[in-house]
């Protein structure tokens, strides 16, 4: 997601991020176990993305600590995750934190956490174990049948709804599938606010299987798990990329164990969900190209996603307008009858 809100920053949009708040692994985790605190990791990268000032601040946020005894003190911590944190155990407010940090990098938009429970992912697998935490779901092989979250009835944020019932448009996508994007989903409340809302519902695809947690899935696949937790299609339009990326970098991902996601177009379409294919690679050596490592990968180019997204809400307009238009000349004619 961070790539979209990157490419969308630039845009003239009113942005709201909608954050999943449910990972266990790494720095956050860690920030978890050690102080109860909630992951802000995925947070920050949003911020990040969608920070004003690419300078000083975001690379101070960027910023990991390394040190002499691995696996110490603050080795691998995020500057970023910690200043969250301990803003949030002052002001007693996690959302609050994140707005006040928001602030201080002077983002173009509002982030915000999907919940503010203290939640954990849940999953049962295709031979009936249920296995929890994020970093082991995403880590085991068996096919997931059922995502859920501990406690299961955790209620949304409401200004994470209120941002739902108010957009234009809603994206879901970029991101792993089942730990990013359906765990976003599964707040109480959220489904529903995105079913009765009348904005124009897009998913994107990622470009990649992501190893172990989508391996082998084609796009009708992920859809069918999205639909399959929310009781339906909730996204009736899918954009997708039909570029093809660079063979060395394909040979890199498959010592991986990661490819192409396949789109099963018929699969698709029998699911109720408009196909939108367009070149959307990021070019090796552009913005949005490399990890923060600075090593290619392969992804969406952010800025070229931001206007997929804003041309399909264009076109969605437009057919309103024109509709609003027919209906309004047809009353025309009746009272002249």
């Amino acid at each position: 997601m961070s790539n979209l809100l990157r490419g969308l920053k630039h845009q003239q949009a009113e942005i709201a991020a909608l954050v999943a708040v449910s990972d266990d692994g790494g720095s956050s985790g860690r920030l978890r176990t050690e102080l109860g605190a909630l992951p802000p990791g995925d947070i920050r990268n949003c911020m990040l993305a969608l920070s004003e000032d690419e300078a000083l601040l975001s690379r101070l946020f960027r910023y990991r600590f390394t040190s002499i005894d691995a696996g110490g003190g603050l080795d691998d911590h995020s500057f970023g995750n910690l200043f969250l944190t301990a803003l949030a155990d002052l002001m007693g407010d996690f959302a609050e934190a994140v707005r006040m940090t928001s602030e201080v990098l002077a983002i173009r938009g509002t982030i915000y956490p999907v919940t503010t429970a203290n939640v954990r992912l849940r999953a049962v697998l295709d031979d009936g174990e249920t296995i929890e935490g994020e970093t082991r779901i995403s880590a085991d092989r068996r096919r997931i049948r059922r995502l859920e979250l501990d406690p299961f009835d955790a209620d949304a944020h409401p200004e994470a709804l209120e941002a739902i019932a108010t957009a234009d448009v809603i994206t879901l996508g970029p991101g792993s599938l089942y730990t990013s994007l359906i765990a976003a989903l599964l707040p109480r409340g959220v489904v529903e606010a995105i079913e009765a809302s009348s904005a124009r519902k897009i998913y994107i695809q990622n470009i990649m299987t992501q190893p172990v947690e989508t391996i082998g899935l084609t796009m009708a696949d992920h859809l069918q798990a999205i639909a399959d937790h929310c009781g339906g299609t909730l996204f009736p339009t899918a954009i997708v990329n039909s570029g093809t990326p660079p063979a060395a970098l394909l040979r890199k991902y498959a010592a991986d164990d990661a490819y192409v996601v396949e789109v099963d177009r018929d699969r698709v379409a029998s699911l109720g969900v408009d196909l939108i294919e367009l070149p959307l690679l990021a070019a090796e050596d552009g913005p949005g190209s490399g990890f923060p490592g600075g090593h290619a990968s392969i992804r969406h180019d952010p800025e070229l996603l931001a206007r997929a997204v804003l041309d399909v809400l264009s076109s969605s307009l437009a057919s309103s307008r024109m509709s609003n238009r027919s209906r309004s000349e047809g009353r025309s004619t009746d009272d002249r009858i």
